[in-house]
């Protein structure tokens, strides 16, 4: 049985206005803290921005791009995730930098989840603004951003935009992606998941 957090996720652009608790928000980068890394690096970094502080919001909310500010804008918390990519006091890179990264977003994705907040995970924005703003150093790379907050109203959104809030998560089913004996041969072991 698939943990109900994980099944309800899901990445919205609605957002309400409501502060988030900092108990709740500490919560969930205390749960990215936990994720497993390579060498135990822990080579994620999060910076914050809070609605409630409106300069940081707007200096953070610059960083994204046009088609995604239109909804960004609405979100609680903005947060930019960033890889550290070399090994700590080693002059070699950490190719699971953005492994280990993504680890630690899917825990915080899921405490979120469970304590009924929301995010919507961005590509969608300027890396080279979020390092001239933030003083980001040589060696750590801003990877996504992320906005945050409680559900809000999908009437709220432009018309454009709504439908996609309102339409059915789709996924992949499981003889697409788990395969055993070579690539693109499903498992087995789906197939016996079709049967049952």
């Amino acid at each position: 049985m698939v943990l109900k957090e994980i099944v309800s996720r899901r990445s919205i652009r609605a957002f309400d206005a409501r502060p988030v608790p900092i108990d709740l928000l500490i919560s969930l980068f205390e749960a990215a803290r936990w994720a497993p890394s390579s060498l135990n690096e822990q080579p994620w970094r999060f910076i914050i921005a809070r609605r409630e502080n409106s300069a940081q919001f707007e200096k953070m909310l610059s960083c994204t791009n046009e088609r995604n500010k239109i909804w960004a804008a609405t979100a609680s918390v903005l947060i930019i995730c960033i890889a550290r990519l070399h090994v700590t006091d080693r002059n070699i890179p950490n190719k699971y930098a953005y492994y280990d990264l993504g680890l630690a977003v899917g825990n915080l994705s899921v405490q979120a989840t469970s304590v009924d907040l929301h995010m919507r995970q961005m590509g969608g924005f300027h890396p080279e603004i979020a390092v001239k703003q933030y003083g980001i150093p040589e060696g750590f790379e801003p990877v996504c951003m992320i906005a945050l907050g409680f559900r809000g109203d999908a009437e709220n959104l432009p018309e454009s935009l709504r439908e996609k809030e309102q339409s059915p998560r789709i996924r992949k089913p499981l003889h697409d992606l788990v395969f055993e004996d070579s690539f693109g041969h499903a498992s087995a072991l789906v197939n016996q998941i079709k049967k049952g």
